[in-house]
């Protein structure tokens, strides 16, 4: 049976995390920035990756791992590149000065680069790639992950995270083009939101450790978190149908934001971490000013374009248009704005108990 689920303004769940957030202590201008950065992905529909992260972040809080008074700071930097050390904090503040960081360079000099290290997880990363198409700018963004979840191609257990991919652009007044998606067929947060609504998980999201799939999201979430063997599958799903692009990919996000930065291979840092050792995950975020190849408002102009002759392709289905990356989140950002954000029953519950732990007020109902 589906859990019960309510409808939450923005604003109450924007105040939710907030409370929490300074209950543990968090700076108040970094936890603005986290409560911000959290509500517009639950508002985009990304419910695996806003309120319902509470959880993760109180256990790891706990563990000692996350300094949540760190501010984070650039440690090394030229004209077009920077690295930052998140400090060991929550990674919304470092990804948003990052971006920001990367955008003011683009504009300077036609491109900007940085990385981070020493971070943790910061929710999706298409939140932070916009925040460079509102500039008018391109915003690029890859994260390496702290769980290991992915299984390569071929491969019995998993070695990699999700590595998620981000790219916004700007599209001369209209909406932006923007592309969010893991480099595994599916976030492993995903299966948690289907385990919390008790929904079964569609077929080719998670196998076994002889590749078979599983479809229980309870099972998929032992298969990821409990068990050695078995995983998400990369994207694309079995070699045959070109999973081992998807396992690629997930390595190219690997280099950039980790090898690169000096973010941490997980499947190896976790063998050997101490308790309350920080997860060191890295980020990478480059930003470029159209302007450095031509004037902007034709790439503008012309970006409009190309993204109309696509909504132009004739369906295959009636009623089914042909949509552009960031559209759905788009149209579901304005639905929950006016409806209110879906909280399960089951993460309402969580996030009780997480407030009667810190002393947080609870403002959902």
């Amino acid at each position: 049976m589906a859990t019960p689920v309510a409808q939450v303004p923005a604003e109450r769940v924007h105040r939710q995390i907030l409370n929490i957030l300074l209950a543990w202590g968090m700076d108040p201008v970094l936890a603005a920035t986290t409560a911000e950065a959290m509500v517009e992905t639950d508002l985009m529909g990304i419910d695996s990756h806003g309120l319902s992260m509470l959880m993760m972040y109180e256990t790891m809080r706990n563990a000692g791992q996350l300094d949540l008074a760190a501010r984070p700071r650039v440690v090394r930097r030229n004209a077009a590149t920077a690295l930052v050390d998140g400090g060991a904090g929550l990674g919304h503040p470092v990804a948003v000065m990052a971006m920001e960081l990367a955008v003011e360079q683009a504009r300077a000099g036609g491109i900007g680069a940085v990385g981070v290290f020493n971070s943790h997880h910061f929710g999706a990363a298409g939140y932070y790639a916009r925040l460079a198409a509102k500039r008018g700018v391109i915003g690029l963004v890859m994260t390496t992950a702290r769980s290991v979840l992915v299984v390569p191609t071929r491969g019995a257990q998993p070695m990699l995270g999700t590595n998620p991919i981000a790219l916004a652009a700007p599209a001369d007044g209209r909406p932006a083009f923007v592309l969010d998606m893991s480099s595994s067929t599916v976030a492993g947060n995903k299966v948690k939101v289907y385990d919390l609504n008790g929904k079964p998980m569609p077929e080719g999201w998670v196998v076994d450790g002889e590749g078979r799939p599983v479809t229980d999201a309870a099972e998929g979430m032992a298969y990821l978190f409990r068990r050695a063997e078995g995983g998400l599958t990369p994207l694309g799903g079995d070699e045959a149908t070109g999973g081992h692009k998807g396992y690629g990919l997930g390595l190219m996000v690997q280099i950039l934001a980790g090898t690169l930065t000096g973010g941490a291979l997980s499947v190896l840092r976790n063998r050997t971490a101490k308790p309350g050792e920080p997860d060191n995950i890295g980020h990478f975020f480059l930003a470029i000013d159209p302007a450095a190849f031509r004037p902007p408002e034709e790439f503008e102009a012309d970006l409009g374009t190309l993204l109309e002759t696509m909504r132009a392709t004739p369906p295959a289905l009636s009623g089914r248009p042909v949509l552009i990356p960031g559209e759905p989140e788009d149209a579901e950002h304005a639905a929950r704005g006016a409806a209110g954000i879906p909280v399960p029953e089951t993460l309402d519950r969580h996030v009780r108990e997480i407030c009667a732990r810190c002393g947080a007020g609870y403002v959902l109902a």
